[in-house]
């Protein structure tokens, strides 16, 4: 069995500081891939280096919607860096109107930089939204991003903002809030999408599922997740992890699978 967690924030301490440990526990939970995602230029280097030094770990380049001091880089910078072999999506990018208060135009207008450049570098988006659905969908529209789809990250939206993503041709990304008693209308987005357009998170060090909530996040507890996500559908677990992992290379094809994997946690 190998599981992919799809969004995931090694880099951020208190994992970066013991990363052996966090890859050789990932490993030992079968999962065998994972893409750290940038959030800002700043330590976007960190995660280029990840992706470089480990085969198994995959790279994207991006700023944050809540980023608001560092760099911001335009259309041209983007494509640059996505050239990269190693970098197989642009973002995370997209709305935030929970944490960002007043005039938020600059959000959306960065959005939109995103959403080009992912078209001409020709790789997916990583997208965040939380508060924003339906500007967040409208931006998606607008900017024609089905052209390059993408994947909704940590997806918290109801049946019919996925209906609106799925018709985009965007994946849905399931985090560790899937599995929380609260969270009745994203289970049934779990249940309901269509099996090749799932897959599964973690958003470490965020955020993390039953029965480790409240603590440190990190990519071996992606495995609940896909656990949970797998009673929810009423399927075996290692059909779910196959789904999702192949789902995943499908939407990222600049991803490579592992042809040994000897290396995994090395």
């Amino acid at each position: 069995m190998e599981l992919v967690d799809s969004h995931c924030h090694i880099n951020f301490e208190p994992l970066g500081s013991r990363l052996p440990m966090v890859l050789d526990h990932a490993r030992r939970n079968n999962v065998a891939y994972m893409l750290c995602v940038s959030v800002n230029m700043e330590d976007f280097p960190q995660v280029h280096r990840l992706a470089q030094q480990h085969e198994h770990i995959f790279a994207s380049v991006g700023v944050h919607p809540n980023e608001k001091e560092g760099a911001d880089p335009d259309v041209e910078a983007l494509i640059t860096l996505a050239r990269d072999s190693a970098i197989v999506a642009i973002g995370e990018t997209g709305l935030d109107y929970f944490r960002s208060q007043g005039q938020l135009d600059w959000q959306r207008e960065r959005f939109g930089r995103h959403i080009e450049a992912a078209k001409q570098a020709g790789k997916p988006l990583i997208v965040h939204s939380r508060d924003a659905a339906a500007d967040t969908m409208a931006l998606l529209r607008g900017h024609h991003a089905h052209q390059v789809g993408g994947v909704m990250h940590c997806f918290t939206g109801d049946w019919e903002v996925a209906k609106q993503a799925l018709d985009l041709g965007f994946y849905l990304s399931f985090s560790g809030i899937v599995t929380f008693n609260s969270a009745t209308a994203i289970q049934d987005v779990a249940r309901k999408a269509p099996l090749d357009r799932i897959m599964v998170e973690t958003d470490c060090p965020y955020l993390a599922p039953v029965p480790h909530r409240g603590k440190t996040n990190e990519p071996a507890f992606v495995r609940h997740t896909a656990e949970f996500v797998a009673r929810l559908r009423d399927m075996d677990l290692l059909a779910l992890a196959a789904a999702t992992t192949d789902n995943f290379f499908t939407l990222f094809p600049h991803a490579h699978r592992v042809v040994s994997k000897t290396q995994i946690g090395a």
